[in-house]
């Protein structure tokens, strides 16, 4: 059965569902950055995922990555699966501008993540609703 790491739960907020990955969103308002994770258990590298999974999960993600660089304006795209901290397989989506707080370095750990607000989330969730609300996608509930 899946489970979310627990850093992962800890550290993000749940959007909703590809059909294969979880889409979560980094609590961090310096940078639209998104996480996936393919739905499957103990898997910590691409490799390990069949070949159907591999093009799902390449699939979701270049969708992801070209619909956030137009909705969130992005400069340049970050894509990575790193799993040094967290071992589960996850894809990050970063939107990168040149304006960011940490261009041209990378985003972790620098500066301090600032949390969403309330509506900082609504409104992201609101620009992804307008280029993901389809029969491939769904959104998770929204928290009371």
């Amino acid at each position: 059965m899946f489970a979310l790491d627990p850093r992962l739960q800890q550290d993000t907020l749940h959007l909703g569902d590809f059909p294969l990955c979880r889409l979560l969103l980094m609590n961090d308002a310096s940078y639209p950055w998104f996480i996936l994770v393919p739905r499957r258990e103990e898997v910590s590298e691409l490799f390990q995922l069949d070949e159907a999974d591999q093009r799902s999960l390449w699939r979701e993600t270049t969708l992801l990555a070209a619909l956030l660089k137009d909705v969130f304006k992005a400069d340049k795209m970050n894509v990575a699966t790193l799993g040094n901290v967290v071992s589960q397989l996850h894809m990050h989506v970063i939107v990168r501008r040149r304006s960011d707080a940490a261009w041209p370095a990378p985003v972790w750990g620098r500066p301090p993540a600032v949390p969403y607000t309330e509506d900082g989330v609504k409104e992201v969730r609101d620009r992804l609703k307008l280029v993901l609300d389809s029969a491939d996608f769904r959104f998770a509930a929204e928290a009371a």
